[in-house]
């Protein structure tokens, strides 16, 4: 088992869905400056699939792409009960008002026109997460980031969970009694020592066997109630087939698949126990292989691999 800390201040994650690459590269860089996670997707229903695994706070979604287009990636997104209270923001050089209308009609709660004007932009992101928090309550708020989450009391007794977390549990830890109260004893001595070690916030990661599990603490959300939030690492099977379809070594594919995680450098270098120079040499490394020339594109090209 390893252990890293970081700083607690919870970054919201935003979705940019769109099929120009240089789109893609703007709002990734410009977004992240701005203090947010980002995660993108090429098309419908690759912004489908993702949300399936990791549940933003807020889309910027392309109103006309090949396939899915964004009304009907929005309207798909709006049928799932667990995502009616997610925020979606168009994004399109048509200005006509059949398709702000359309954007409306799908379920957008905002309509943005291409070029892009990134102060406003900001400021109608904003607005929009804090109106969904306030829409959906704390609990459905608390699971947009990522779904996967559970909290304790102080002495690490489950008070609840998503039914995300109780998923992954369940297939981790397959003997372990499901009484709602009990969680396996080294999960809780991973949880207890997130509390004492790090204020406010940390991660460690535990090894279940051939599997990885994440866990963060985000925050205390009461007197006697800690927030944690679950995810598997970057599982052996996905960076192989990374690996293996893109021709990179274990190393390369590793940071590949945070990448398309929206993972930062640091984070990553803390996942990986790498700094986030070195991840920057491999991520240079991959670009070439891949024939790409930023990291959204790389992230890209991941997802449609892992997709296959």
């Amino acid at each position: 088992m390893t252990m890293t800390s970081e700083v607690s201040t919870r970054r919201d994650t935003v979705l940019v869905v769109d099929d120009t690459p240089e789109t893609l590269s703007f709002l990734t860089d410009t977004l992240d400056q701005a203090g947010f996670t980002v995660l993108i997707a090429t098309d419908g229903d690759s912004a489908l699939e993702l949300v399936d695994q990791i549940t933003p706070d807020l889309v910027l979604m392309d109103a006309v792409m090949p396939g899915i287009d964004g009304f009907e990636a929005c309207r798909r997104l709006k049928r799932e009960k667990l995502l009616s209270h997610l925020p979606v923001i168009f994004m399109t050089g048509l200005s006509d008002t059949e398709h702000v209308v359309e954007g409306l009609a799908a379920g957008g709660v905002d309509y943005v026109a291409k070029p892009i004007v990134i102060d406003e932009l900001l400021a109608r992101i904003r607005v929009h997460l804090a109106n969904a928090r306030i829409a959906s309550g704390t609990h459905a708020a608390l699971d947009a980031t990522g779904r996967f989450l559970l909290a304790t009391d102080l002495s690490g007794r489950l008070l609840w969970s998503t039914p995300k977390a109780r998923a992954l549990l369940a297939e981790l830890f397959p003997g372990q009694n499901e009484q709602a109260a009990n969680l396996p004893a080294e999960l809780v001595q991973q949880l207890m020592q997130l509390r004492q070690g790090a204020k406010g916030g940390g991660t460690a990661v535990m090894e279940v066997g051939a599997r990885r599990l994440e866990i963060s603490m985000l925050s205390r959300i009461g007197p006697d109630e800690l927030l944690f939030r679950l995810a598997e690492s970057g599982t052996q099977g996905d960076e192989q087939q990374l690996q293996s379809a893109l021709s990179l070594t274990t190393r390369e594919a590793e940071v590949l698949l945070w990448i398309s995680r929206g993972k930062s450098n640091r984070e990553i270098g803390e996942i990986l126990s790498i700094s986030p120079r070195t991840v920057n040499k491999h991520l240079e490394q991959v670009f070439v292989k891949l024939g790409v020339e930023n990291r959204a594109a790389a992230a890209a090209r991941a997802v449609r691999t892992l997709a296959r």
